[in-house]
Parts: structure tokens; C-alpha cells; sequence
């Protein structure tokens, strides 16, 4: 077993093993036993007791954070026309179709989101075999594709959260700053 350091122990005393916490005071713990030198992420670990191997209790969705993740998300879009100029206004950083396919097979994905309108599914398979391993491929069941494009860009920007279980039953997110 690893040797405790004196900060770990001294960390630790600040925390009464017995004792069940509410959120308010647990997030204020968290300020307190900050340990890195950087504005850590605050994560939650959820156990659902649930088997993941049966359809029905397969747990996915997505959740908008009221004050966001503390990160800038930076959004790519597949549109055409009218919505390339929706998905502009709603602050997408970059809008395009063709040229962008180039830019991924290229090697050039300096993105964190893809949203897509459904009629560029067909152009995005493409380079699917690229943005899949990657977790970038657009989805409707995470609404990454959708024809309300200022809704899905403005969602992903204000700190979206995709949430899944895990092969064990649980659920992990990020759901901020310590800051």
C-alpha cells in the first residue's frame, strides 16, 4: 500500500468519516481540501444499481448545467445556408460543410462538440471512422443532431453534460469547477 503523505493526513483529518454530508456542506469541504495547484473539476460518481447489458435499464441522457462546467466549449457545425448563418449568430466557433470534412481528414479537430442538421448526416459518415473514436460524432439521441440549431449551440456552450453508465452500473460527470 502507498505511503499517506503529511498533507494527505492532514487532509484528511479535516473530514469525519462518520458523518453524512449535504451537498452544501460537501461542496464547501471541496474548496477546503483543495490539493493541486490548478482550478480542479468536481466530479460525481453515481452507483444506479442497474445492469447495463439489458436494454431497458440503460441509462443515457444530457443535462445543461445553470452556471455551466467552468470550461470554454468550442463548437463545430455542419450546416448549409440558412442554418450555417443560424448556428454564426447562435456563436458557433467554426460553420461549414465540405471544406470542414477536408479540415477533419486533414487531422485538423481543434473542436469539443459537433452539432449537424440530419441532411449532413450523409456527408459527416465520411469521416465518421475519425470523429467516432474520438466521441465527436453527432448523435440525435444526445441532440448533437437536430434542426434547431441555435438551441443545440447555445446548450453546448453553456455547459451541456452527456451522461452514460458504465459497464459497472454507474455514472460519471463533470459537473464543474472548485472555483
Amino acid at each position: 500500500m502507498a505511503k499517506s503523505t503529511k498533507r494527505r493526513a492532514m487532509l484528511l483529518e479535516k473530514i469525519d468519516a462518520e458523518k453524512r454530508y449535504s451537498v452544501a456542506e460537501a461542496t464547501g469541504l471541496l474548496a477546503d481540501l483543495k490539493s493541486a495547484k490548478f482550478d480542479e473539476t468536481v466530479e460525481v460518481a453515481l452507483n444506479l444499481n442497474v445492469d447495463p447489458r439489458h436494454a431497458d435499464q440503460m441509462v443515457r441522457g444530457s443535462v445543461v448545467l445553470p452556471n455551466g462546467t467552468g470550461k470554454t466549449v468550442r463548437v463545430a457545425v455542419f450546416a448549409k445556408d440558412a442554418k450555417a448563418d443560424e448556428a454564426k449568430a447562435a456563436g458557433a466557433d467554426i460553420v461549414g460543410n465540405d471544406e470542414l470534412i477536408d479540415q477533419i481528414k486533414e487531422g485538423n479537430i481543434n473542436f469539443d462538440t459537433v452539432i449537424a442538421t440530419p441532411d449532413m448526416m450523409g456527408v459527416i459518415g465520411k469521416v465518421a471512422r475519425i470523429l467516432g473514436p474520438k466521441g465527436l460524432m453527432p448523435n440525435p439521441k444526445t441532440g448533437t443532431v437536430t434542426m434547431d440549431i441555435t438551441k443545440a449551440v447555445t446548450e453546448a456552450k453553456g455547459g451541456k453534460v452527456n451522461f452514460r453508465v458504465d459497464k459497472k452500473g454507474n455514472i460519471h460527470a463533470g459537473i464543474g469547477k472548485v472555483s
